[in-house]
């Protein structure tokens, strides 16, 4: 695979991810004018906590998969071996959450929502079990397929969400009869968030039988000494995994246990959630860069030399050039995006620029990962994750309680940025040594001064023009970003005009 065909299937797969992500970013509106903050502040706080249990339960056989599939002779055996441990852990989780469901939600500080934690949890099984067969895909360089089911499931999930939230209260109104035998049981209309749970998990399990093609008609076979090698590469992955999950959600996680006001806490925990809902496109393309990026990076670790180092580099280089145009892209337009969640929530705000940067060098460091990933020192990446959830949790722990209620979320979004931009930093230095690449260092340093440059501009002209004329000067700057970076990366038809208009110039 080339950089081209890493940019074909990004594309195809961030077209699951971002319109994915888009149509369910359009339901957070829904869900902000629907409840309360410290309502809402229950689902942004267990959806962090499903992120982490994920993570648990895939205990990075994902990334082992993709490793051993491309240096084992049998293929079809590392698939196998690797559902058939995940399977077996899932089925184990689901029992054991629901033996000890009480003693749980009481730890989680959720007493008396013990439904809604296990809805999540038997979503979280199935789809940790699903994650494979995605992979599966991926490997096969699938990309149309995996975008399509993907799209199927934000598609059910956000049907399910209007159907639960919107038609049934509708139809309880005007015709009870016709939902009353799966309604009314649950409590209608004032089970209120608990359909968002019933939702995501009736999507999983449907997707789980699209899937099917990718689980049945194969010669099932389950190697014990693949798997303790699988494991031994992936167990250092799992703890990068967790502490990165744990990084990623800290926020969420940790601000109901900083403060003894449960709903003031629960209601910081919604405003931040709804806030960081706008930054998540930064989040989709890091998240469409992955799905592409592993396999690229095994596949051709198959040929060394020249070539393969330059194509890493330039991986990286084209990641942050995009990187800091979304960036410049969600903040110049944020004054229109932050119509997406209700203005009770707008106090917020102020995490978007934060956690955009954060999520870019997070992004920086998961392109950075591939110097452990190829040389099998994957103990690094869980060394660099475990320091950077160490300097997270220091840094929320001083200064969400030193900022306080009600805005003591900001102190979650600056720990996120400080602690991804150290380990950034460590990862590349440390890389240096054991696997060197040719980054071009200088030149994304200075798109990366651009970049600021053209962001302190953009945010200087929101106090002295107009809306209209600072939008439309916003946007004459992001073109310009686009024509700085076509020009010195020689990108086709834009760099071939530029050079014709400079040339005309002289």
């Amino acid at each position: 695979m080339s950089i081209k065909g890493l940019a074909k299937d990004t594309a195809v797969y961030g077209l699951s991810s971002i319109i994915g992500r888009f149509l369910n970013w359009c339901l957070v509106p829904l869900y902000v004018y629907l409840f309360p903050a410290e309502e809402y502040g229950i689902v942004t706080y267990l959806y962090g906590v499903t992120a982490v249990m994920l993570v648990i339960l895939n205990y990075g056989m994902e990334t082992g998969f993709f490793r051993f599939a491309n240096k084992d002779d049998n293929p079809e055996r590392v698939y196998t071996t690797s559902l058939i441990s995940v399977g077996a852990t899932s089925l184990l989780f689901l029992i054991l959450l629901t033996i000890f469901l009480k003693p749980i939600s009481n730890g989680l500080k959720l007493p008396d929502h013990s439904l809604f934690i296990w809805l999540i949890g038997a979503t979280v099984a199935v789809d940790a079990f699903s994650n494979l067969p995605f992979a599966y895909l991926r490997y096969k360089n699938r990309a149309w397929r995996f975008a399509g089911i993907k799209l199927i499931n934000v598609a059910l999930n956000i049907g399910l969400n209007l159907f639960f939230l919107l038609l049934c209260p509708w139809i309880e109104k005007s015709n009870p009869g016709l939902i009353s035998w799966f309604y009314s049981p649950l409590g209608g209309f004032s089970f209120g968030i608990g359909w968002i749970f019933i939702a995501n998990i009736l999507s999983s399990y449907i997707i789980l039988i699209l899937l099917m093609p990718q689980l049945m008609g194969r010669r099932w076979q389950f190697s014990g000494d693949l798997l303790k090698k699988m494991l031994s590469y992936s167990w250092p992955l799992l703890i990068l995994a967790i502490a990165g999950m744990l990084s990623q959600n800290m926020g969420q996680l940790l601000i109901p246990y900083l403060f003894s006001n449960e709903e003031a806490s629960r209601a910081m925990v919604g405003i931040y959630g709804a806030n960081m809902k706008i930054a998540i496109v930064m989040v989709m393309f890091t998240q469409a860069f992955r799905y592409a990026y592993e396999p690229f990076i095994f596949s051709q670790a198959r040929n060394s030399g020249e070539s393969s180092a330059k194509m890493y580099a330039d991986a990286m280089k084209f990641f942050i050039i995009f990187g800091w145009l979304i960036f410049l892209g969600v903040m110049f337009y944020l004054p229109v995006l932050r119509y997406f969640i209700a203005p009770s929530y707008w106090e917020g705000l102020q995490v978007v620029p934060i956690m955009m940067a954060a999520e870019l060098c997070f992004g920086v460091f998961f392109n950075l990962s591939l110097w452990y990933k190829l040389t099998d020192r994957t103990r690094w990446g869980m060394y660099l994750s475990l320091i950077c959830f160490a300097t997270m949790l220091g840094f929320n722990i001083w200064l969400v309680p030193l900022i306080g209620i009600p805005d003591g979320y900001m102190g979650s979004a600056w720990a996120a940025l400080i602690s991804y931009f150290i380990v950034m930093l460590l990862s590349y230095f440390i890389g240096r040594h054991y696997y060197p690449l040719p980054y071009e260092i200088k030149r994304i340093g200075a798109y990366t001064a651009a970049a600021g440059f053209f962001y302190v501009c953009g945010m200087l002209m929101g106090g002295i023009f107009p809306l209209w004329v600072t939008y439309c000067l916003r946007t004459v700057l992001l073109v310009l970003y686009i024509g700085v970076i076509s020009y010195f990366e020689n990108i086709p038809v834009l760099s071939h005009l530029l050079r014709k208009l400079s040339l005309s110039q002289r």
